[in-house]
């Protein structure tokens, strides 16, 4: 059986080596182990997990460290970064201010911001919810060691040009969340954070919170980036940009899964409200997205599943919820880049047998040219000589060069680049292609869109 938690890094100080080596499981099983290796495969430093099956927690496990410097074990009670996970408790907060009678979801967004450009005067908070305001996200004019106030966000965000119509596409945007909780701050008379502990954290018994740095908080992991196989602590960035409402919050597993299992209950949702935040978003021409309020709807072997993940400053996480299966899974690591859903997929298999996911078969290959264009890109970005070209506009500007060096150090960990396989190809208003790509020491599932022009505004990169 795998014990121990071993992450072979190159150039990584020899206490880190040991830290992580000796990071031994009390109570080690099969599913341990499994997930140990995963983590191993993965270099996480450290991972925290929660199942709750029927209504009740069933597993509440730590593993790894919390903190490699003092080396510090994660255990139930460490305290994660939740990323985008966050964005679930925004949207709730939403809906119970709708609740009060102090909006509507159809209500323009300017009627609760002021001094909004003219041009998101077609957004609805409803569009804010869904992804579907048409907004552009605006990293590369942000100043991330900059506090800014809720007005000064407003006038930096509105100088980004929008993408299409409200309600035309989806597009996932933080942005959005952003004004989400500045609306919440204007209509709830107080902090949007004060008003989730209130009404949500407090009553579920949840020590979750916003993010405060200066805080002393017990049981806080420390997050980390793997740059050049060298550990780094995260990157610090302003309280400002640690306290808005895309997913700023702390939290352990077992907050959410107490949240989780209040979700099955009518407090602090109604039954109507959960309805509501489950349901795919139609767009103008009549399609769907996969998306409702603040969550992912999406299915494994026809079993729904309600999920959402998150990344922010050296933390990954996920949460999935086969609602029909009355099966949760809950996981938090702290490290940057890790792939939180695929083990939450993987511990989901091991308690109903039914959600094991296969792996996807390739298929002939009708657009031979479109792979070679996209090998060709893979071997570009690996050898560090990939042009921006080759990109929209949109792509570019969300912190291109510095997710191109990401791509190709992770890249290059893996060993020789081998071969690529089609797995699946659409088209509807963009063209989609999924592949399978093999490198000597691992296989990545890449997902890519492509504009009219050939223009690859979608490139996204997950562990098989």
């Amino acid at each position: 059986m795998f014990k121990y938690l071993m992450i072979a890094a190159f150039g990584v100080q020899m206490a880190f080596v040991a830290a992580v080596q000796t990071a031994q499981v009390a109570h080690a099983d099969q599913l341990d182990d499994k997930i140990l290796r995963e983590m191993q495969k993965q270099r996480i430093p450290g991972l925290s997990l929660a199942v709750v099956q029927n209504g009740k927690i069933v597993r509440e496990q730590g593993y790894g460290f919390a903190n490699l410097e003092h080396q510090v074990k994660v255990t139930p009670a460490t305290i994660f970064q939740s990323g985008s996970v966050g964005k679930q408790f925004t949207a709730a907060l939403i809906l119970l201010l709708e609740q009060d009678g102090k909006l509507s979801l159809n209500d323009p967004i300017s009627k609760h911001l002021s001094n909004t450009p003219e041009i998101w005067s077609g957004i609805t908070i409803r569009h804010l919810l869904t992804h579907t305001s048409g907004l552009d996200d605006p990293y590369k004019n942000l100043d991330f060691r900059k506090d800014y106030t809720d007005q000064e966000w407003i006038d930096l965000e509105g100088k980004i040009p929008m993408l299409f119509q409200p309600g035309e596409k989806w597009l996932y945007s933080n942005m959005g969340y952003h004004l989400l909780g500045f609306i919440c701050n204007k209509v709830g008379g107080k902090f949007y954070g004060d008003q989730l502990r209130e009404r949500i954290f407090q009553p579920l018994g949840m020590e979750s919170r916003i993010i405060n740095e200066r805080d002393i908080i017990m049981h806080r992991a420390a997050g980390y980036d793997l740059v050049k196989q060298e550990w780094k602590n995260q990157e610090w960035t302003s309280p400002s940009l640690n306290s808005t409402a895309d997913g700023s919050l702390y939290l352990t597993a077992r907050d959410l899964a107490k949240w989780d299992i209040a979700l099955y209950k009518d407090f602090p949702l109604t039954k109507q409200q959960k309805e509501a935040s489950w349901t795919e978003v139609k767009l103008k021409d009549g399609s769907q997205a996969p998306y409702g309020y603040g969550w992912f709807l999406s299915a494994i072997n026809g079993h729904k599943n309600i999920e959402h993940g998150g990344a922010w400053q050296g933390f990954t996480t996920q949460i999935n919820r086969f609602v029909d299966d009355k099966l949760s899974v809950i996981v938090l690591t702290n490290r940057s880049g890790s792939n939180p859903k695929k083990i939450a997929d993987m511990v989901a298999a091991e308690y109903v047998a039914a959600l094991k996911i296969e792996p996807a078969k390739a298929i002939q290959d009708q657009h031979p040219a479109t792979t070679k264009k996209l090998s060709d890109m893979l071997t570009a970005i690996i050898n560090g000589s990939i042009s921006e070209n080759l990109f929209t506009e949109k792509f570019v500007k969300a912190r291109f060069s510095e997710r191109m060096k990401a791509l190709s150090a992770e890249f290059q960990r893996h060993g020789a680049f081998e071969k690529m396989e089609l797995l699946e190809a659409k088209q509807a208003q963009t063209q989609q292609l999924s592949y399978r790509i093999r490198f000597k020491g691992e296989i990545f599932l890449m997902s890519v869109e492509l504009d009219q022009d050939g223009k690859i505004d979608l490139l996204r990169f997950r562990v098989e």
